[in-house]
């Protein structure tokens, strides 16, 4: 019963603690976009829709155990369907959603069949083929693309009723969309589907024999990861409004893949932290000088998989663990001899005889000293050492 209800507690008091941080951390982003310079509530929302491409990237590699080098293929395929149908249609900005996200998913769906025999090294290379060749493909499609030129649209514009700038619209929209595609990907991790990639990461053969079926999960695990991809992309064209081939060159796939890891691979909270170190960590150290950013991005990622080999995101709970396995060490070095130990404890020192203290005859140890046999009475009738002698009254 005491078991049951300390779990109760505990359940409870997690309860409480993740959605105090889930309130709190709704009302800061909330109040963001109201205290920040407007270049800075670009930057926030560039967090945001790179932190939706890495909720997808996660689904694959961290919980899929799958490794891809063509994430930013996906992220094009998603900011070009927006374009085109915004420059080519002139179509609004919210019906360009669905689309990029079901045509990045039917191309996911697509592309992962023929890697379904491909694993590991080769399963990268593949997909980094895929990031290499798109862009100069867009190049060649310029009626349709705009070709080296790329294509400018419409940005966001808030409606008159709002009462926000540009940039705050343009925020408070996207943080509404990346809200979403977290909480779906937390469900969809929760689901059987989620369940089912755990499994085939951590052993296929096993996953097999459960009833786990590869081929299946391994695809659907591709178009998810595009899915996401292709509603980042399409951010990307509602806040930036231009797109162009040279925007998503095989770097961004290898940028978005660093960021993964370094935020935390399998975590829910990896996709924020690495959008916030893709984002942020290239344009600081881009005042510092033109050729910094590449430095400091490998230094810093070094830095981090030294420090945190989990990420940013598993540093707290190594930082707690090797906190909690340094105090109890530190109390047992530090602790006085026979503390809270008999009922000498209070004193500080053990129970037991003292260091100086006479060993006990046979007659005060009684029979369990002595191997059991009753002690000699002319022994326990003896009188003690350096008493005075006694009368016969006594």
């Amino acid at each position: 019963m005491n078991t049951l209800t300390a779990a109760l507690g505990t359940d409870r008091v997690r309860w409480l603690r993740a959605t105090l941080t889930v309130l709190v951390a709704a009302a800061a982003a909330v109040g963001a976009p109201f205290y920040f310079a407007p270049f800075q509530v670009f930057q926030l929302t560039m967090v945001l829709l790179y932190a939706v491409a890495l909720a997808g990237l996660n689904l694959l590699v961290g919980f899929g155990g799958q490794i891809s080098l063509g994430h930013g293929a996906f992220f094009a395929a998603g900011a070009y369907t927006a374009a085109v149908m915004l420059d080519r249609y002139d179509t609004g900005h919210l019906a360009t959603l669905p689309v990029a996200a079901a045509g990045c998913f039917l191309l996911g769906l697509g592309f992962g069949v023929p890697a379904l025999r491909l694993r590991g090294l080769y399963l990268a290379l593949v997909t980094l083929s895929f990031a290499v060749f798109l862009p100069p493909l867009l190049k060649r499609l310029e009626p349709l693309t705009g070709g080296s030129m790329g294509l400018t649209v419409d940005k966001l514009q808030p409606p008159a009723w709002s009462g926000l700038a540009e940039d705050q619209w343009t925020y408070f929209v996207v943080l509404a969309v990346t809200a979403v595609a977290l909480l779906l990907a937390r469900n969809l991790l929760r689901s059987r589907v989620g369940r089912a990639l755990l499994a085939v990461r951590d052993n296929e053969s096993a996953a097999e024999v459960m009833g786990v079926r590869l081929s299946l999960h391994k695809t659907l695990a591709f178009a998810w990861s595009a899915l996401f991809a292709g509603v980042a992309g399409c951010l990307y064209t509602w806040v930036i409004g231009f797109v162009s081939p040279d925007s998503f060159s095989f770097v961004l796939s290898i940028t978005l893949l660093a960021g993964l890891v370094v935020g935390g691979l399998a975590s829910l909270y990896g996709p924020l932290l690495g959008a916030a170190f893709v984002m942020y960590v290239p344009s600081v150290s881009q005042d510092l000088s033109e050729a910094a950013p590449g430095v400091v991005f490998g230094l810093l990622i070094i830095t981090v998989m030294f420090v945190a080999p989990t990420g940013l995101a598993g540093l707290p709970g190594r930082v707690l663990g090797a906190v909690g396995r340094r105090f109890p060490r530190t109390a047992v070095l530090g602790r006085t001899p026979g503390a809270g130990r008999g009922p000498g404890a209070e004193s500080g020192f053990e129970a037991g005889p003292a260091a100086d203290a006479h060993p006990a005859s046979p007659a005060e140890s009684g029979p369990s000293a002595t191997g059991g046999t009753p002690a000699d009475p002319e022994v326990v009738d003896a009188e003690p050492v350096g008493a005075p002698p006694r009368t016969e009254k006594e």
